[in-house]
């Protein structure tokens, strides 16, 4: 069930998008390049989203724009190929999604690139800050370390005792030391011991599975990420299996048997990536454009997950919740 949602955020500067120039004149169809190393079936509400946004400002598929995409059906190392084809067929810009904007970061593309990204774009070098993005990209980052401290409290009023939280979490994910500080610091003041668990492959991930079995965490605040989300049922399971509740960021987690969820509200930052598009055909360049952090939030509670768990939600925390998983 649905709830409204918490409110609250390469080449060279002077390259000329020769596309982009002329996107304002009357009759003009606008060709956009989508770009992801995810499949299809894993995008279709925010795709969705995204079209509805080019609607709600004029720009309509099948009337004046064109959306070429291009999956990877999760391999990395098709992009490039798939970058190189959205190039042949004259995108006017290019939205990429997730593990592949540091991908065709690479790439120097003659092309505008907009991106949705999951880490901090700073850290992976596509911008001096927020504030100023780096050479033809611009686009909106999910990440927010104070998501992680709102889990935190979240946690504690589901577990009035907590204690000890086991962050598990893969370093290679940019900004991730970001996140991790912030929990450990903002744990430290609500008085919760966090041990951290380094994991980047499934060898270090069965490792922190036999640290954790050995002396067992009250709950495990997991960060989202591409990894996390292609091992995000057997982190869970695991974690049910030893009665330790499992937390995350997006939705997804929530619906794979997560207890809860509290992070950006991801439809809307999808929605977002047609302004930016807008913009850059009408003329702006995307080192103009501020890269942007989510200003929309949403939890979704696993009711389901909490009642196999003994733990009872607090009814004003269900009062708040976006999606109630039963």
């Amino acid at each position: 069930m649905r709830r409204r949602v918490f409110l609250g955020a390469l080449g060279a500067a002077a390259l000329a998008w020769p596309h982009a120039a002329g996107a304002q004149d009357k009759g003009r169809v606008a060709r956009i390049g989508w770009l992801t190393a995810q499949r299809e079936s894993s995008l279709i509400p925010f795709l969705a989203a995204l079209r509805g946004a080019f609607a709600d400002i004029g720009y309509v598929e099948g009337r004046n724009l064109v959306i070429d995409y291009r999956f990877g059906d999760d391999d990395l190392g098709r992009v490039p190929a798939l970058a190189a084809e959205l190039v042949k067929r004259n995108a006017d810009v290019i939205l990429v999604q997730g593990s592949a904007v540091s991908e065709a970061a690479k790439l120097n593309l003659p092309v505008p690139l907009v991106y949705v990204f999951s880490g901090d774009p700073v850290t992976a070098g596509f911008a001096d800050s927020l504030a100023r993005p780096r050479g033809n990209m611009t686009g909106l980052t999910f990440m927010a370390a104070e998501f992680n401290g709102k889990r935190l409290e979240l946690l504690r009023d589901i577990i009035p005792n907590l204690r000890r939280v086991a962050i598990v979490a893969n370093p290679a994910h940019p900004g991730e030391h970001l996140e991790r500080n912030y929990t450990q610091d903002y744990g430290q003041q609500l008085g919760l011991r966090t041990d951290y668990f380094a994991t980047r492959s499934r060898d270090e991930l069965d490792r922190a599975y036999t640290a954790m079995a050995s002396d067992p965490p009250q709950a495990i605040s997991l960060f989202a990420d591409g990894f996390a989300i292609e091992y995000r049922q057997s982190i869970i399971d695991f974690g049910l299996k030893l009665r330790i509740p499992v937390v995350s960021g997006w939705p997804v987690f929530a619906r794979s048997g997560a207890l809860f969820t509290y992070g950006p509200h991801l439809e809307s930052s999808y929605r977002r990536l047609a302004y930016y598009v807008d913009r850059i055909l009408k003329g702006a360049h995307p080192s103009d454009l501020p890269i942007e952090q989510p200003t929309k939030f949403e939890l979704a509670v696993n009711l389901k997950t909490a009642k196999v768990l003994g733990l009872t939600v607090p009814q004003a925390l269900l009062a708040t919740a976006d999606d109630l998983i039963e």
